[in-house]
């Protein structure tokens, strides 16, 4: 009897070693997303089942996460964290999170002026203007014309602290010089129908309703509600002009949804192996098709329609890098002009 007790005693511990060592072979993936949309479950999902690496994720606000991390130091077991808006990603990088990646896969298929050393883009999305039917849309035909003073009193506009127009002023940074962006932005200023609040879709639903007559905002935003099988947001999306800035000059702005490895990462093959997945046609297609972006990698076939109906048009080719560098310029520009 006392011989079957120790034998049992003996395979349940083998069995509980068993189950630890399987435990330990685990692949998983440990990520930190500033990213908050529904679609992205299929994209994760799709990961796993190709890799067998499990996907751990944690949400948050961008600045959460990245206070998250810092307080977690060494010990953080974040591999990646992925967020939108290049000036987010830059400011990570500033405070030393993430580890150089070296990949060809990346290099081949991600454009150079989408990646830094650090971080990658993976997906984009356009700064437009749009504008009421009332308004003559040859009068708003570049960004540098929401400065006119004959829009006096008729630009809606979201914070000027927001990413996605530090984004935009940092681009304008670096066509027009310091000096003519904080110019510019003063005559944005001037111009306010109202001070600025809340996100691109309310500046639309804004200039729709006859509140000001032209705003900007990024367009996956304005494809949703082309998307969207609402009748009021057909409604609308009828009363206002979509306006590609700048056509004929240096193009629209473009903004990215990207990410990176972070130093500290325990799973460094899986983020690696990660990162690369985002980069394939599967995933391209998904940032497109789930979420109204447009892909980085050349030639992906989407099925979007409302990306499809929105056309072509000449991006800006400003890299992210550069973005990045002028990215805190441009805050202190927003703030000199009074652009709350």
């Amino acid at each position: 009897m006392k011989t079957n007790s120790i034998a049992s005693l003996a395979i349940a511990a083998s069995l509980s070693l068993l189950g630890t060592m399987a435990n330990a072979q685990e692949k998983v993936l440990n990520l930190y997303s500033a990213r908050h949309y529904q679609t992205d479950e299929a994209l994760y999902n799709n990961f796993t089942q190709k890799t067998g690496i499990k996907i751990n994720r944690i949400e948050g606000k961008e600045d959460e996460l990245l206070e998250r991390i810092r307080n977690e130091g060494a010990n953080s077991p974040a591999d990646i964290l992925i967020t939108v808006d290049a000036a987010r990603l830059a400011k990570a990088d500033s405070l030393g999170l993430f580890a150089p990646v070296r990949s060809k896969t990346l290099e081949a298929r991600v454009p150079a002026n989408l990646r830094s050393a650090n971080w990658f883009a993976f997906s984009t999305r356009a700064r437009l203007i749009i504008a009421s039917k009332d308004l003559n849309p040859g009068e708003v035909q570049t960004y540098e014309d929401l400065a006119d003073p004959k829009l006096k009193g008729k630009v809606c506009v979201r914070s000027g602290s927001h990413p996605y127009n530090i984004s935009l002023m940092a681009a304008l940074i670096d066509h027009i010089g310091e000096a003519k962006s904080e110019a510019w932005a003063r005559g944005v200023v001037a111009n306010f129908a109202r001070q600025p609040k809340g996100g691109d879709t309310d500046q639309i639903k804004a200039v729709a309703a006859g509140e000001c007559g032209v705003t900007i905002s990024n367009s996956y935003y304005v494809a949703r509600l082309l998307r969207s099988d609402k009748p009021e947001d057909k409604k609308l999306m009828e009363r206002v002009n979509i306006i590609w800035p700048n056509q004929v000059s240096y193009g629209t702005h473009i903004n990215i949804s990207g990410a990176g490895m972070l130093v500290t990462a325990p799973n460094k093959p899986a983020a690696v192996m990660f990162l690369e997945y985002l980069a394939s046609d599967d995933a391209q297609r998904y940032f497109a098709d789930g979420n109204n972006e447009w892909p980085v990698v050349t030639g992906i076939a989407i099925k979007n329609t409302a990306l499809e109906a929105m056309g072509k048009f000449k991006a800006d080719s400003v890299s992210v890098a550069t973005l990045a560098k002028n990215s805190v310029m441009a805050q202190k520009v927003f703030d000199r002009a009074g652009w709350q």
